[in-house]
This record gives C-alpha cells, structure tokens and sequence, in this order.
C-alpha cells in the first residue's frame, strides 16, 4: 500500500507550499486580510502541535482548512463582530492580473455585502465543496441554520446580480 505523498513531508515543507492557497482561503472566510492573516496563525500553531496526527489525516488541507474557519469563528465570538471592507482578493497565479483583479473585485463587491455567517457559509459550502454536515460542524450550529444561510445568502446574491445587470 502507498502511503500519500505527505505523509512524509516535514511541517515546515508541507507550510511552505501550502500558505498561498490557505491564505486566499482565509481571506475569503474573513474578508479582511488581517483577520486572514490571524486566522492562518492560529491554525497553523495548532497543527504544528499536532502535526504527526495531522499529516496522517486523508487530506491535510482540508483538515488545517477546517481549522483556519474554526479559529476565524472564535474570534468572532472572542471579540465580537468587526467589519473591515478591501477591494479585492489577493491572487497569486499567473495570467493577466487585470483579469483577475476585476473578477475578484466584482466577487468581492457581491459577498462581501453578505452577513458574516452567510458569507462563511457560502465559501465552505462552494470554494471548499463542503456538505452541510460539515458546516454545521465548522460554524457550530444547526444543519438547517447552514441551508438557511446559504439559502438567504443565494436569494441576496441573485438580488444584487440582477440590480448590476440592470
């Protein structure tokens, strides 16, 4: 049997690729790259502490994903809600960044208009593919508070999609 390829990565390899992709993460959980930057912080310290146990998960990214979301709804309940507003989604890839600053732009604009529940409902249910179950886990509540979220969220998207058309 092959073990998976991460199995043997040291934390500070596995880190090393892994912090671009988890940061764009965070910042589409948080809006707010301080938060994301934080959030990022907090999970990846616990997942050194654990990293044997990590790193043995199937899919450690998505485990440490978990984490980031977990350590973004603390906070919101440690210090309350603050709202912090940017203009566009850092992107590392290549290809004109014209393009893709206008498109994270105009996406931003959309969610970030979203309550923050629903916000962070909508990114792990369709960036990270989540199924509610896992949600509900995450945001520590209901299942049908997660389809209500999404559900309202979706409802206010195609609001604001249609008023842009217009």
């Amino acid at each position: 049997m092959n073990d998976p390829p991460w199995l043997e990565l040291s934390f500070d390899t596995w880190v090393s690729t892994r912090v671009p992709e988890l940061m764009r993460f965070a910042y589409l959980v948080t809006g707010s790259q301080d938060a994301a930057e934080e959030a990022v912080q907090t999970a990846l310290s616990a997942a050194f502490e654990k990293w044997s146990r990590v790193r043995r998960t199937t899919d450690p990214d998505a485990y440490v994903r978990r984490m980031i979301a977990n350590a973004h709804v603390s906070q919101w309940r440690k210090f309350g809600k603050r709202i912090a507003v940017v203009s566009a989604v850092p992107e590392d890839r290549g290809g004109d960044p014209a393009d893709s600053i206008a498109t994270n732009d105009a996406v931003w604009r959309v969610c970030s208009a979203l309550p923050r529940q629903q916000r962070a409902a909508v990114v792990l249910r369709f960036y990270e593919d989540l199924d509610y179950a896992e949600i509900a886990r995450i945001l520590e509540v209901t299942e049908a508070t997660v389809r209500s979220h999404i559900h309202r969220a979706l409802a206010a998207l195609r609001v604001q999609l249609t008023r842009a058309e217009d």
